[in-house]
């Protein structure tokens, strides 16, 4: 009979470490001792990180209400994602973590379509996260309910403590976070290390191979040789053990995806004066586009964009431009992404989770889904010292899909706008390799929306609605409505709309400010905190 695995080393901290080592050792607990390398000469970014909705269920998996760990990671709540200028017309339009209402058997964007010019812009319409956003509301009440009522079971602690999956989830979440990456590693870590995990802090100097090619030891500068029965590469762009190591091909998608560089800054932002948007904000310029993470205190900032149609300079130059004086005196940080992913992330007895795994450019915010979804299949599929190669192969295929489905839909993000007036914009409609799956999905959204039959089928992360909000902002949508619907009554289709209306007008009436809500939340937790003497309080900042 096969060994159990007995000990595992993660080799790299930072969001993607700690968040792997947390997530093992509740899944685990004391049958698996885990082991963190990590070096002090190297830091997280830290430059504000956006996420999915889903997210919640990693927290949730931990244990770890909001109240616990938003306070310390300078933390704010996302709606939705704002896209500006990413159309000919410039007219902004919201992503939003909110799934079309259904009429008549047929989802309110095709009722948009065919009612459209009696109405305002289809997500105004279709969703009230919307004008949640523009009015800056918290997506809950100060007595902590969340704003939309099909889902407030679930946030309820006897119903949100539960090891509920990605794959498992039925219901959409309505809202995600922003936080300090690098102040969510620290919590991680301390989080951890409480519940037995331990850390080493050291450089790794060596990788050892055993004769059958996998990993027998790591050598570290100052603790020597590590061994271990798995190991858990979350070196990020380096690949240490994955790439350089073992030697697993990257597989580029520089042919679908042209950006691959960033810039990045931090804004300090007057909340109580100017508010907290509860949104990411993305803004298309000459050569890819700009992040905007609004954190509690200061905004997460960083221009996309693609070295060949830009250099270093003149990116910078153009960014400090969008800024304008917010960027005064503040330092750019130059980012080199590595955009693809690896051929397969688990290879002999090495794991890689994080960018060390793959990166598709952080425009819909999946550097932590990926975390996420990475270490869910790693538990599902998780090994004994034999390494199965089917649980291999299971773990590999399902990570390559995810990160491939992802590469698809922001490959649209490009393909399907109308901008038209830089070469980097021709070059995303005429110049990008469109997989040809994704180019008769293409042909058939010219004549109806996308549903759930007709969207990559493997697990991304994205359901239907999200496809067709992105394809209705940008400017590729059907020209007509369906013909099905001309055979049906529209009183309940204006009944939705009118409903939809009433309830964003209500909720921005009702519900408070995010600043307001995480300022008492903030406020709550330092009262606690003052009362019961606790070593997180001294990164607690107000």
């Amino acid at each position: 009979m096969p060994e159990k695995i007995e000990k595992t080393v993660i080799v790299g901290g930072g969001s993607a470490g700690w968040m792997t080592a947390t997530y093992l050792k509740r899944a685990f607990g004391e049958s698996i001792r885990i082991m963190l390398v990590e070096s002090s000469n190297i830091s997280t970014i830290g430059v504000g990180e956006a996420t999915f909705s889903t997210i919640k269920l990693f927290f949730d998996y931990l244990g770890l209400d909001e109240s616990e760990w938003m306070p310390q990671c300078n933390a704010a709540y996302k709606l939705a994602i704002k896209f500006v200028n990413w159309n000919a017309e410039r007219r902004h339009f919201f992503h939003p973590f909110q799934r079309y209402e259904i009429v008549e058997g047929f989802n309110i964007a095709e009722w948009w379509l065919k009612l459209k010019d009696s109405l305002t812009a289809y997500d105004y319409s279709c969703f009230t996260i919307p004008a949640m956003c523009d009015s800056k509301r918290s997506p809950r009440y100060l007595n902590g309910r969340v704003f939309d009522d099909k889902v407030e079971e679930h946030f309820k602690p006897d119903r949100a403590f539960k090891k509920n999956v990605l794959l498992d989830l039925k219901i959409q979440y309505p809202y995600a976070y922003h936080f300090n990456a690098s102040l969510l590693a620290n919590f991680l870590r301390d989080h951890a290390m409480q519940n037995g995990v331990i850390q080493i802090l050291d450089d790794v100097i060596d990788v050892k191979l055993a004769e059958d090619g996998s990993i027998a030891h790591i050598t570290t500068k100052e603790h020597g040789d590590i061994e271990g029965d798995l190991f858990i590469d979350c070196t990020g762009f380096r690949g240490l053990l994955i790439n350089k190591a073992l030697g697993e091909p990257f597989i580029p998608f520089s042919g679908s995806l042209l950006c691959d560089s960033a810039i990045a800054m931090q804004i300090p932002r007057d909340i109580a004066t100017e508010g907290i948007n509860p949104y990411t904000t993305a803004t298309a310029l000459n050569a890819g586009w700009v992040w905007n993470i609004p954190l509690y205190g200061r905004d997460g900032t960083g221009y996309v964009y693609s070295s060949a149609f830009a250099s270093q300079e003149e990116a910078e130059k153009e960014f400090r431009e969008h800024l304008g004086s917010a960027s005064d005196n503040l330092n750019a940080l130059h980012i080199k992404m590595r955009i693809g992913r690896n051929r397969s992330s688990w290879v002999k007895n090495c794991v890689a989770i994080g960018l060390s795994s793959g990166f598709v450019e952080p425009l819909e915010s999946t550097g932590i889904f990926f975390i996420q979804h990475g270490i869910e299949e790693l538990v599902a599929d998780f090994p004994d010292k034999s390494f199965n190669e089917e649980l291999v192969k299971s773990y590999n295929k399902a990570v390559a899909d995810c990160i491939d489905g992802v590469r698809d839909f922001l490959t649209l993000h490009y393909y399907a706008s109308t901008r038209y007036d830089t070469p980097f914009w021709k070059a995303a409609m005429h110049d990008l390799i469109i997989p040809e799956a994704l180019k008769e999905r293409l042909k058939l959204w010219k004549a109806r929306l996308p549903n759930n039959r007709n969207i990559n089928q493997n697990y991304h992360g994205f359901e239907s609605y999200s496809y067709s909000v992105m394809l209705l902002g940008l400017g590729y949508r059907p020209e007509h409505s369906l013909p099905v619907l001309d055979h049906i009554e529209e009183h309940k289709a204006w009944a939705a709309f009118r409903a939809i209306k009433k309830r964003a007008d209500r909720l921005c009436r009702t519900l408070p400010s995010q600043y307001e809500y995480l300022t008492a939340m903030r406020s709550k937790a330092l009262q606690i905190a003052s009362q019961e003497p606790h070593y997180l309080v001294s990164r607690l900042e107000v």
